[in-house]
């Protein structure tokens, strides 16, 4: 990889920032695109070498237009992290339909956007990464998630296309499966204090500390995976606290 240049989707207080962070303290040059541009402005004055986009990965040709304003401004991106997510949970019979294309556009058609725009220069320089964080729902329909698990399960079926399609010209896609609830900073101001609906079941043995995957862990193995070794990629990664049950 002679350029480093990341491009990161959903960089929001959590996971995505941590992301960021990650791919900036190895030397990367990183583009953080998300909706808020006050959380953006922000992160680009703490992250070094950063750059904010604000940008809804569903508005298709706002993206297009992104990806041309990183490209000028600071090259051509030769891994992409695809965290962004779009999700509705509720009963198919309560929920508004119409948020299914939405959540398919944000999840799942945004990488084929992001894909079809990177991957050129990618085989161009030699090989490249694309990483693509999901869930749970993208192996197994509950209750309440109808109009976002299926999103989620045709995300992780286009990486999986992606991955063997692209293997061969040396371009590694991963899908990192996070089974678990993520510490973000929003669910208490001191990182442990949490709504009651997201407290471990009465009798749990760990802390909540424990029962949390914590953001800068997940970014750890989101930059792992874009560096694995070509002789031992992985695509299905799934991580899950020691303390999940499963």
């Amino acid at each position: 990889m002679k350029q480093k240049i990341c491009l990161i989707t959903g960089v929001g207080g959590a996971t995505g920032a941590a992301i960021a962070r990650r791919f900036s303290q190895d030397g990367y040059k990183v583009a953080m695109l998300a909706r808020k541009r006050e959380r953006l402005e922000r992160l680009e004055q703490e992250i070094k070498s950063s750059k904010a986009y604000v940008c809804d990965v569903g508005n298709l040709d706002a993206l297009t237009q992104t990806i041309e304003s990183v490209r000028i401004d600071l090259g051509e991106p030769i891994v992409l992290v695809h965290n962004a997510v779009s999700e509705t949970f509720a009963t198919f019979l309560d929920a508004d339909p119409t948020a299914l294309e939405r959540n398919f556009r944000v999840n799942t058609t945004s990488l084929l956007y992001l894909a079809r725009a990177l991957v050129p220069t990618m085989i161009d320089s030699g090989g490249g990464a694309i990483v693509v964080t999901g869930n749970t729902s993208s192996l197994r329909g509950v209750p309440n998630y109808a109009l976002f698990a299926p999103t989620k399960a045709a995300q992780r079926i286009l990486a999986q296309s992606l991955a063997r399609e692209l293997g061969p010209l040396r371009i590694h896609v991963g899908y990192v499966t996070i089974d678990a609830a993520i510490d973000a900073p929003w669910l208490g101001e001191d990182g442990r204090t949490r709504p009651a609906w997201l407290e471990p079941p009465e009798g749990w043995k760990y802390r909540r500390d424990e029962y949390f995957a914590h953001a800068d862990a997940i970014a750890a193995e989101v930059f792992h995976i874009a560096h694995q070794h070509p002789s031992t990629w992985s695509f299905d990664h799934i991580i899950r606290p020691f303390a999940e049950k499963w």
